[in-house]
């Protein structure tokens, strides 16, 4: 990073510019992983919050026949009642599970891990 010197009188039409080095930060925990970098590379992230949401399914639909919508609608999903739903993170799949009660809200029972091979299916 560049940094200017003050000016003094004698030289007001030419400022030196002189270049200063930073030494390089590594943070206190990558020392306690020495041998595992992608640990230490996770270990910096894992309390960054993401969008998690589950779907049930999707629809297409003309636009008059969302503005015909009103209270008691139904709208018809692409998904059969029973079938495992989506948990996507960030928009992409992870996992897929079934719709649970608890207490007096909606959860996610997750019965399956989505694998890199499935998700790519899923894109398609």
């Amino acid at each position: 990073m560049d940094q200017t010197r003050e000016m003094d009188s004698s030289q007001k039409g030419n400022p030196t510019i002189e270049s200063v080095e930073f030494s390089q930060l590594i943070p206190e925990n990558m020392e306690n992983h020495t041998g595992n970098e992608g640990v230490a590379n996770l270990d910096l992230i894992l309390d960054v919050t993401v969008p998690v949401s589950v779907e049930l399914g999707r629809a297409n639909m003309l636009i008059k026949d969302i503005l015909a919508l009103s209270q008691g609608s139904i709208v018809e999903l692409e998904k059969v009642a029973g079938t495992p739903v989506d948990l996507l993170v960030r928009g992409k799949l992870l996992a897929r599970g079934e719709v649970v009660v608890v207490e007096d809200r909606f959860g996610l029972k997750i019965t399956s891990i989505c694998g890199s091979e499935e998700r790519v299916r899923k894109l398609g």
